[in-house]
């Protein structure tokens, strides 16, 4: 976080050149601002800002959230997901007390993203976008700046141990139902199929995300 306050100002040469200070945060007003979305998080308890004598302030807190996101899966394994971050702060009218706005353009963001976020796991980060807008409440409007974050699903688990044998038995079935083989050998591999394919189906139904409201296409066919 980053703003100015220009009662809070000072002339370095005065003061052997000392250019910033860092104080608890408490000392000068500091932005309210907080998360709208449902999440859990650790705070470092980092309450402390460095004051420049230009009367900016900067505050640097680390928080870590988990967000809990709405999942999309009907083109699961290959679904992409997006979750929404609003930091907000309705304390403040956005007209004439208190706007937000990012310092660092989407670009900025996802290049800086990429390189701390792990690149292995089930899900690949790909972009982040930046909606600034004005919530109105009360007949006041308030800022809000979220953030929608994007990612993409690593399939490749899923087409090897589901997708592939899915299709490998229903090739079989084929093969077998227009093969020269006789009635009763065609019933017993048909029986068989069965079998692998509810096998199959267990296994798919303990692999399938739960939270959504919308089935999978791999579940449904």
């Amino acid at each position: 976080q980053e703003w100015q306050n220009p009662f809070a100002t000072w002339d370095p040469r005065d003061f052997c050149n000392i250019s910033e200070i860092v104080l608890p945060m408490d000392t000068y007003w500091s932005p309210p601002i907080f998360i709208l979305e449902r999440v859990n998080g650790q705070d470092p308890e980092l309450n402390y800002v460095v004051l420049m004598h230009n009367g900016t302030f900067n505050s640097t807190r680390p928080y870590q959230v988990t967000l809990t996101c709405s999942l999309v899966i009907f083109k699961f394994p290959f679904d992409t997901q997006m979750c929404n971050l609003s930091i907000a702060s309705f304390l403040y009218p956005a007209v004439t007390d208190f706007v937000m706005k990012t310092r660092r353009t989407p670009a900025e963001i996802v290049r800086d993203s990429k390189s701390l976020i792990l690149t292995d796991g089930e899900w690949k980060f790909t972009n982040v976008s930046i909606i600034e807008f004005t919530e109105m409440m009360d007949d006041k409007g308030f800022s809000v700046v979220t953030y929608v974050i994007s990612m993409d699903r690593r399939p490749t688990l899923y087409i090897l141990n589901l997708i592939l044998p899915t299709c490998a038995l229903y090739l079989l079935d084929m093969a077998v139902l227009f093969g020269p083989s006789s009635l009763e050998e065609k019933i017993n591999f048909q029986i068989a199929i069965i079998l692998g394919s509810s096998m199959l189906a267990v296994i798919l139904n303990n692999s399938l995300p739960t939270s959504s409201n919308k089935p999978p296409i791999i579940g449904t066919h």
